[in-house]
Formats: C-alpha cells, structure tokens, sequence
C-alpha cells in the first residue's frame, strides 16, 4: 500500500466485508464467528473446508455467499461413481456443417464459487482432479490445459456422520484448504428463529452487494488489498514458530533446527505429521485480513492467534495413540497458542 491510499482501501475493504455479513445474517441465523471465518478465506484467497452433520446450513451458507457476492456458482454432489471427467468436463464430437471435430465442453468446476458437497463420498481419483483446481487454478483434459477464471474459491463439506462408503481426504488434499470449520447445532433461540423463518411465506434472500459485470475484479482488487498488508519480521517468526511447533520433534522430517516455540509433549505423544508451510501462509493471510477488519495496515499476534485453530486444525495427523484416547486436533492447537503467548507476551 502506498501511504497516501490506505485508509481508503482500508475503509473500502470494511464497507465490502460488513455488507456481506449483513446479506449473509439474513438469510443463515447464527453461525456468524464460522461466516466470519469462510469471509476471511475467501478474501485471503483459499479454500474452505466445512464439516457439520446434516441440516447445520452448510449448502445454505454457500449458496448465500455466491450470491451476495454475485458471482457464478456451481454445486457438486459428490458421489462413489462420480468420474473426473464429471466435473472438469470432457472433449466431445460436435458436428459443424458436415465437418466433425472434437470441442471441449466445461464442467461445473468453470465457475467463481463452487460447493463440492460431501466430498469424502468421491473415489481419490476424482478428488485428485479438485486438487489441480484448487491448487493451481486449472483443468487438464486429454493433455490439454484450461484455465479458471479469478475469482475461484471452493467451500467442501464433510458430513461427521454415515462414514460407510466414504474415502479419507488425502494429506495432501487436506492442505490446500486455507480453513477448517466446524459447524456445530444451533442453541435453543436459533433453533426457533429457523424453525419459524423457514416456514412462514416469504423466506429470506440476500441482495448482491456487488454489480453482477463488477463482482471478479472487485474481489480480485479486495484480495490484493489483502496481500499488501505488513507484516513485520517478528510476526513472520511468530507464525514460523506456531508452525514448527506442530511438528513432532522425533518425526525424521522435523527441522534440524526450530523456531523459539519448544513442542508441546501432547505433539510428540499423538501427531505423525505437523503443518506444513502452507500453514504458515494461511496464519498470515488470514492475519491480514483481520488486521484490515481492525482499520490496520499491520498484523499483530492476536491476528495471528486469532486465526490459527481454523487455519492448523486440519493439517495436523494424527497417530494411533490421538484416534485411542480421543485427541482432538483443536485441542492441540489450542494448547501451542497457549504456550506462545506466554512467551510472546
């Protein structure tokens, strides 16, 4: 950022993220630190990952977004027979005044904003091909190359329940989502607002907040408002810390020299792998989208704090010993932010 524009960008940005989230709160009730969190990816780039047993709004949130937003939208219902070729697309035979040739027909991946609804349930050959979209923006098809169009940005849901007939997201998958939500029950006063909204005559919808023409290049021009935002060397090593903490001392792939941030004894007891450096990047990118919600042009460590457990929660894997005793991942991650703030502060 220059230092004459800002406050302007600044100020623009919170108009953009506080309209979504009104748009958005009329139409999903409750949920709003998880909305907040899906916004944060979103501008930051990424991908989500939501997981919430069935009827939590996990489609409604998604679909709601597309449409504030005003962007393109496609939904995938991922199924055990469902082949790549089903959502990249495929090349077919179409016939132009007598003369055949092959023309290649896009998939419902060719779209801004995309819902990969249930994606445990698809075989990994076809979540290798959500891979190279996710990870680099494009589709190869019978050797050939196309590319997606900015902004592309992928919410997946994991249903916690009716695990029969379902494949683990690879490691690999795992980590190109920037987030990892977890969409709990509605409390009693939310349950009725539902209940009572979703069953009387006019059901709630929410109003673009941007033009429909206007809406890929005012994100794409929000996002990069985003990466402009400082970070200072200090920071930088914070994230680096929290990172690295993660990572199993005893594993043959831990550094030969670590952060300040010593690794909590339940790392080495129940993780096989830690976080990998793009765990660093989100901590940083969603750190600069909530300094910029904070009216700053700097991030501080309770950014970084503050976004971690979405951003680390699902990178971790964990051993034999976590799924025997019940370990959850947050709680780990929990406890290393614990840890460095105690020595950051």
């Amino acid at each position: 950022m220059t230092p004459d524009t800002p406050q302007h960008a600044v100020r623009d940005f919170q108009h953009v993220f506080q309209a979504l989230r009104d748009q958005l709160a009329r139409v999903i009730v409750g949920h709003t630190d998880i909305l907040d969190q899906i916004l944060i990816a979103f501008f930051a780039g990424g991908h989500v990952l939501i997981e919430g047993v069935p009827g939590t709004g996990k489609t409604l949130i998604v679909r709601t977004l597309a449409e504030a937003l005003n962007l393109s939208f496609s939904r995938i219902q991922f199924t055990v027979d469902l082949m790549p070729a089903d959502i990249t697309g495929t090349r077919m035979v179409v016939d132009e005044g007598g003369r055949r040739s092959f023309a290649f027909v896009r998939g419902p991946l060719f779209a801004h904003v995309v819902l990969a609804d249930e994606i445990n349930r698809a075989t990994p050959k076809t979540q290798s091909a959500l891979l190279e979209a996710m990870a680099e923006m494009q589709v190869t098809v019978a050797g050939t190359t196309h590319r997606l169009a900015p902004p592309f940005f992928v919410l997946a849901t994991l249903n916690p329940i009716e695990m029969e007939g379902t494949y683990a997201l690879p490691e690999a998958q795992l980590d190109r989502f920037l987030f990892k939500v977890l969409l709990a029950y509605p409390d009693h006063a939310e349950m009725q607002r539902i209940i009572g909204e979703t069953t009387g005559v006019a059901i709630p919808t929410a109003t673009p907040v941007f033009a429909a023409e206007d809406a890929p290049q005012r994100v794409e021009a929000l996002r990069q408002t985003v990466r402009e935002v400082l970070v200072a060397p200090p920071l930088e090593a914070y994230a680096a810390a929290l990172v690295q903490a993660t990572i199993p001392p005893e594993s043959k792939f831990a550094p030969g020299t670590r952060g300040p941030l010593a690794a909590h004894a339940d790392i080495a007891r129940y993780v096989g792998f830690g976080a990998s450096p793009r765990g660093g990047q989100a901590l940083l990118l969603g750190a600069k989208v909530r300094a910029l919600l904070d009216g700053r042009v700097n991030v501080t460590y309770e950014d970084i704090d503050q976004v971690a457990p979405p951003a680390l929660n699902h990178r971790l894997v964990l051993n034999f010993a976590a799924l025997a005793d019940g370990v959850d991942p947050h709680r780990l991650v929990q406890r290393i932010i614990d840890d460095a703030r105690r020595l950051h502060r």
